[in-house]
């Protein structure tokens, strides 16, 4: 068996891992990568031909896992992708939004590039690709079989996102786990990751394999004292979210602040479509949902209140702009790399009475990164802008398991002869986890760079 890593190998993003067995090749995942525009340069590379792959398994429908689907099948891939039925749902979402995006930013971009000497970029793939990718979804049950020639497959909940999956593979006689992204455990939607069973071969993520979240009470308790304290300067909150898990996390929040009489009267904007989209999907997959949220969601709904609105146009979310009173705008995307939050910034952020909260990773390259590091001027749109609002970033809301926990499911799913693969993770966070396996008595342990390959 080889393993070739054409993506999330020493970084976080671009998941996807071409795995060869005789005379079988499918890939764990196919994503996009994101942050640096050298890491973006990456997104037109396979090291196979598409047309060669036999199908793929999909853990969950976050851009960084899916978003190069449309791309394999641009380029001459035939067969299926096999992921549950929430995951399908999401990623035609996701995808459709990250098509338009493209379609939407690249006459930008390529005049930029021009004045820069820079070759202009070709579009990765446009709407019409992603319709055609969706015929290739199959749609599968968790814990139960599937079998694609010799190799067989079964879909475990990770508890990252709403119906994301781990993978539990046999193959050539041993057994594959493949993690996905691993949830954080204690978050008020969706269920706690499973444990996994013992494998043979474990691919890991390792996001924040070097630290402790907060948890998850702690971070609400800050979130809330951030809200309050922006409120008493009569100020505004921005809070650049992934329009998949977060926003609806915060939103569940917002409510329950609501019905304690907790938030002063303000407005709540949820100036995403994708993310109003996606919170829509939440209802009709109760399957993935704690059992409290369902019944809660079934008697008086989870994310409606009075202070919410839905700004689904542009000429909407322009209009947030001449608000004055106290306002909280969610707005997408959550790395501060495009969509509408950047207008928010632009607006909002050289006001010391303001105050933007981060809820989520923020990758190397990214405007988000640059805030959170307290870079005291950035650019937006060509313009540089003053940070003057007071920075939050408050890490217990992520969908991801922290060191503590992604060692917990590591040593749940690891015998003494387990083959152990680190991705997913920048490579200095994974050099922090590797010590962190070894110490726990795990010795068979890799660090694979972007393309390198593994015979296992």
């Amino acid at each position: 068996m080889k393993i070739t890593f054409n993506g999330a190998a020493g970084v976080v993003t671009g998941s996807c891992h071409l795995i060869e067995t005789g005379n079988t090749k499918f890939l764990l995942d196919c994503g996009l990568f994101q942050g640096s525009e050298e890491l973006e340069e990456l997104n037109g590379k396979f090291t196979f031909k598409p047309e060669e792959i036999d199908f793929v398994i999909l853990s969950h429908g976050h851009l960084d896992h899916c978003g190069r689907l449309p791309l394999l099948v641009k380029r001459g891939f035939k067969g299926k992708i096999f992921a549950t039925s929430g995951t399908i749902d999401i990623s035609r979402l996701i995808l459709l939004d990250a098509a338009q995006v493209q379609q939407e930013n690249i006459k930008t971009e390529n005049r930029r590039r021009l004045r820069e000497g820079k070759r202009p970029k070709e579009l990765l793939y446009t709407t019409d690709d992603v319709f055609d990718t969706f015929s290739h979804f199959k749609e599968c049950s968790f814990y139960k079989w599937y079998s694609v020639g010799p190799i067989k497959f079964k879909f475990h909940d990770a508890g990252h996102i709403l119906c994301s999956e781990f993978i539990e593979i046999e193959i050539e006689g041993k057994k594959l786990i493949f993690s996905g992204d691993i949830g954080n455990e204690g978050k008020p939607l969706i269920k706690d990751p499973e444990e996994p069973p013992k494998g043979d071969i474990v691919l890991i993520e390792t996001t924040y394999g070097n630290r402790k979240h907060k948890s998850f009470k702690e971070s609400v308790e800050e979130f809330k004292e951030a809200i309050l304290s922006t409120f008493k300067r009569n100020g505004v909150v921005l809070i650049p979210t992934f329009a998949l898990e977060r926003a609806q996390d915060l939103l569940y929040i917002l409510k329950k602040m609501y019905e304690k009489r907790e938030l002063p009267p303000c407005k709540v904007f949820l100036d995403s479509p994708l993310a109003i989209s996606i919170t829509k999907t939440f209802k009709r997959h109760p399957e993935c949902l704690e059992e409290k949220v369902v019944k809660e969601m079934r008697e008086r709904g989870l994310f409606n209140f009075p202070y919410l609105e839905f700004t689904k146009t542009v000429e909407e979310s322009k209009k947030i702009n001449y608000y004055r009173g106290r306002a909280i705008i969610i707005a997408g995307n959550g790395m501060c790399t495009g969509g509408r939050i950047l207008h928010h910034i632009k607006h909002r952020i050289w006001d010391k009475n303001n105050s933007i909260v981060f809820v989520g990773y923020q990758a190397e390259g990214t405007l988000g990164r640059e805030i959170v590091e307290g870079k005291r001027k950035v650019k937006v749109f060509n313009e540089i802008v003053k940070v003057n609002a007071k920075v939050y970033t408050i890490n217990g809301f992520s969908s991801h398991a922290d060191q503590p926990q992604l060692l917990h499911w590591l040593k749940k799913a690891s015998h003494r002869e387990t083959q152990v693969i680190l991705v997913h993770g920048e490579r200095e966070v994974q050099e922090a986890f590797y010590g962190k396996v070894k110490e726990a008595g795990i010795n068979k342990v890799y660090l694979p760079k972007l393309y390198d390959t593994l015979e296992l």
